[in-house]
């Protein structure tokens, strides 16, 4: 592939300082539809029985299923780097966000 192939197929993204700052989720609720993966990232804290979804992403299957293949290939070297990440058990948390499965 020649450099001027390779320039005109990169992408510039820009980062602004907010969303640089990220948010803090601790669950993560996935539904999907024939057409749509929604991802919902919440932040629950202990002793408060209410949270609410910080951020909610939206993809494709096709899109999903790159990054399900991204993030197992950057735990693995994640891993490599830094040994097992350890699992451990959560107890169930009762969740109620209206109809399952529906986007």
């Amino acid at each position: 592939m020649s450099n001027s192939n390779q320039q005109q197929e990169q992408i510039n993204i820009e980062l602004d300082e907010k969303t640089a700052e990220g948010i803090y989720s601790n669950l993560a609720i996935i539904n999907h539809s024939s057409s749509e993966f929604v991802l919902d990232f919440v932040s629950i804290m202990p002793g408060i029985p209410k949270a609410k979804v910080k951020s909610r992403i939206v993809l494709t299957p096709q899109h999903a299923k790159r990054l399900l293949k991204a993030i197992g290939e950057n735990i693995h070297r994640f891993e490599q780097a830094h040994g097992e990440i350890k699992d451990t058990e959560q107890p169930p948390i009762p969740l109620n966000f209206g109809p399952a499965g529906q986007a």
